[in-house]
């Protein structure tokens, strides 16, 4: 594992190679004896994925990294595929932004373009008024302005593509946020017709397809009401296993994390469906009493070895394989669980 902390957390499961993700000599100790790399965020150079492939072959490739990491790249790759985004533009001024909002409308969200995630470097505009306190608030950074969508609920699709192009896909799952925050993952989500799961695997597919894309990749939808019935809008996609697949550990057939090791060394993908209705709830900012959690029945607890602070992902708690008034009992007794040791950690 190359990582540039001093107490990664994956130092637990294997060697930890500590340097910059762009130091050409920690590239080389991590590329020896390598078969195959991989990446588990985004947040990697590009240079260095592209670096570390002329030693070793690296999936997924940088393609799906550099399109992944810029925003209004990103919203440009859906629609020049095809794939419906609510209203965006770029801005690279202050007088952009002005701009920006009379064109898109508002309320609306500035993004910067690059970095931020779980709703860091974000800023919700309510006026054309706000365009300088907001500009100033990320500080002048290369941004995105997008519209608010009037959505119906959050959906994800987890999906992996293997090196000879066979796909495999996950149901499509419902999440809910809170600050920009993932908080809970239902698996499957309800009420998803086959024309909405067809749509999803359409536009998955045909993102892997266009990026050659070898991994897990994972797309965000905003399921929108439309004259035809409820449809989907792209937001955003991952080229990676994502925290809204991490329910898949206990609730699929095959999880998104063997899929992906089975995509990048030329393994057979696994089946990658529901064995029963599954619920994830992130444990965030601080960490609970554990004792309690493991007695929730059908409750399984992964905690990552992170040190706490306000707003990080600590672990997940998952719960399934109970019926139907048992799940929700479940769900309910991990969140207030979670809920109270947040709050006794809060500053």
């Amino acid at each position: 594992f190359l990582d540039p902390a001093e107490s990664a957390c994956a130092a637990r499961a294997g060697e930890h190679v500590r340097g910059a993700f762009d130091d050409p000599g920690a590239l080389d100790r991590f590329a020896s004896g390598l078969d195959v790399a991989t990446y588990e965020f985004e947040n990697v150079p590009v240079e260095a994925v592209r670096s570390l492939s002329g030693r070793v072959p690296v999936f997924p490739g940088p393609e799906s990294l550099r399109v992944a990491q810029d925003r209004v790249l990103e919203k440009e790759f859906f629609n020049e595929a095809g794939f419906e985004t609510g209203a965006f533009r770029a801005v690279d001024s202050e007088a952009d932004l002005v701009i920006a909002i009379a064109s898109v409308g508002a309320p609306g969200v500035l993004k910067a373009r690059r970095g931020g995630y779980d709703g860091r470097s974000q800023v919700v505009i309510q006026d054309a008024s706000e365009a300088a306190g907001a500009w100033s608030a990320i500080a002048g950074a290369p941004a995105i302005y997008e519209a608010f969508v009037p959505f119906r609920r959050e959906l994800s699709l987890v999906g992996v593509r293997a090196r000879d192009g066979d796909m495999a896909f996950a149901p499509l799952v419902e999440n809910r946020h809170d600050g920009g925050i993932l908080r809970v993952t239902t698996a499957p989500a309800p009420g998803v017709s086959d024309t909405l799961r067809d749509a999803a695997h359409e536009h998955a597919r045909a993102l892997m397809t266009r990026l050659d894309h070898v991994g897990v990749l994972t797309v965000e939808f905003f399921e929108v009401e439309g004259a035809g019935g409820p449809g989907l809008l792209a937001n955003e996609f991952a080229p990676r296993v994502h925290n809204s697949g991490h329910w898949s550990i206990e609730g699929a057939a095959t999880s998104q994390f063997e899929n992906h090791v089975r995509a990048i060394t030329g393994d057979p993908l696994g089946d990658a469906s529901a064995l029963a209705p599954t619920v994830m709830v992130n444990i965030i900012g601080a960490a609970p009493d554990e004792a309690p959690l493991r007695a929730v029945p059908h409750a399984h607890l992964h905690m990552y070895g992170k040190r706490p602070r306000p707003g990080r992902k600590l672990g997940h708690c998952t719960i399934t394989g109970a019926a139907p008034d048992g799940l929700r009992a479940a769900v309910a007794r991990v969140e207030a669980l979670l809920a109270h040791a947040e709050d006794a950690g809060a500053p």
